[in-house]
């Protein structure tokens, strides 16, 4: 036992200069706040600084539906204009889809985010989104 107690005192003093020979920390001196921003000292919206989001590009188009019949279609354009979103229907097949769709007016397209489409997804159980080109969706109205 007494050899045991020396061979684990013995490996704590190694221990503590192996441990003693690695550089000490050093503390990082950090720069104040103040020296990043400059001159701009607060917070701003970017209404505020004028700057616009980017940009959407003219030749695209959101479009909801993929549903089956007229009637759920109609359904989805009151619940959507309850939301203040505005819609048209699309006349006719958009290529490379099924069913019954509506293309959503370029000003609401903000408020049609994913879970508003998450939520309407529940009440519409085939209900789809996509962004497609404009050029050639003849609406009907």
């Amino acid at each position: 036992m007494r050899w045991l107690f020396l061979l684990l005192l013995v490996l704590n003093v190694v221990y503590y200069v192996w441990h003693q020979q690695e550089a000490p920390l050093r503390v990082k001196e950090v720069a104040p706040l103040s020296l990043y921003k400059g001159n701009q000292q607060e917070i701003r919206l970017l209404r505020e600084t004028g700057a616009a989001a980017p940009a959407k590009r003219r030749d695209e188009c959101l479009v909801v539906g993929g549903l089956a019949s007229r009637e759920q279609l109609d359904a989805l354009r009151q619940r959507l204009l309850s939301l203040d979103i505005s819609t048209l229907i699309v006349a006719g097949q958009l290529p490379g889809a099924e069913g019954q769709w509506l293309k959503v007016d370029a000003q609401s397209e903000r408020l049609l985010d994913p879970t508003v489409l998450d939520s309407l997804s529940k009440d519409f159980k085939d209900l789809k989104h996509k962004i497609i080109f404009c050029g050639g969706i003849a609406t009907g109205e």
